[in-house]
């Protein structure tokens, strides 16, 4: 591997890095207080479009994990950016909830189903046949269509759930429209983080749990890549790739050395 600068800006997943099922990750804690001892930078990192950043901190304080809002970066906030970056003051036809249609609003969208520039799809726990068969016509009728994230499973206590990848599949497939991503893995993703933090590639980490979301994004944007193992993707997984981590390490307790590094 090539010689990095020192990391002074860190990027985090949150899902299976911070937190599993519900519950922090031993270490989590002391991570994260560490992070904001430091004085450096740092956002957390979501595909999850459900919740406004306010609301995951709040979330995330619950369990003992003191993460300001400002601190938080989910895939509505890279997509109303994107989006208000593309098509100022544009409109929008949204399937998704509190989390993005907060974010577009706060970007200066107009939120309509009549003749929307954009049909946005993002994460929600109750996906209406109506609200998608009206997505499929405005998508017909030349809205152009960006979803939040490429997940298509989501995880609840129940089981996995039909999330904004599968949906996305099914517009897809009944319009012949291939939506833009704005989540991870894309690395736009990544460079809309860096902008919010002030930070440069070379000298920025990014942490996640898996290779072909977390880790690619990290690598395409050109950071140092932290693949932790108490999320989605095993040690003897990581060989299959054509691409390669940084550093490999069995969790955030094992990251926390590296902060003052």
């Amino acid at each position: 591997m090539t010689e990095r600068k020192p990391i002074e800006y860190w990027l985090s997943d949150m899902d299976g890095v911070l937190v599993h099922e519900g519950r922090p990750v031993p270490g989590a804690d002391e991570f994260v207080r560490r992070l904001s001892a430091s004085g450096k930078p740092f956002l957390i990192l979501t595909n999850n479009s459900i919740y406004t950043r306010r609301d995951l901190s709040a979330r995330l304080s619950a369990i003992g994990l003191e993460v300001p809002p400002e601190a938080i970066w989910t895939s509505a906030l890279a997509a109303a950016r994107f989006l208000a970056d593309q098509r100022p003051e544009g409109s929008a036809y949204v399937i998704g909830e509190a989390g993005l249609t907060t974010a577009l609003h706060e970007a200066g969208y107009v939120l309509t189903d009549l003749d929307p520039d954009y049909v946005v799809l993002g994460e929600t726990r109750t996906y209406s046949f109506s609200s998608i068969t009206r997505a499929i016509r405005l998508i017909d009728r030349g809205a152009r269509f960006v979803a939040t994230n490429p997940d298509p499973i989501g995880p609840s206590l129940e089981g996995s759930l039909p999330a904004t990848g599968a949906v996305a599949a099914m517009i897809t497939k009944a319009t012949g429209v291939e939506p833009y991503f704005v989540g991870k893995p894309n690395p736009l993703m990544m460079r809309s983080a860096l902008n919010v933090v002030g930070g440069h590639s070379e000298s920025t980490a990014m942490i996640g749990d898996r290779m072909d979301t977390d880790i690619v994004a990290g690598v395409e944007a050109g950071l140092e890549t932290i693949l932790v193992l108490t999320g989605v993707t095993r040690r003897e997984q990581v060989e299959r790739f054509p691409f390669r981590p940084s550093h490999v390490l069995a969790s955030i307790a094992d990251v926390i050395g590296m902060i003052d590094g």
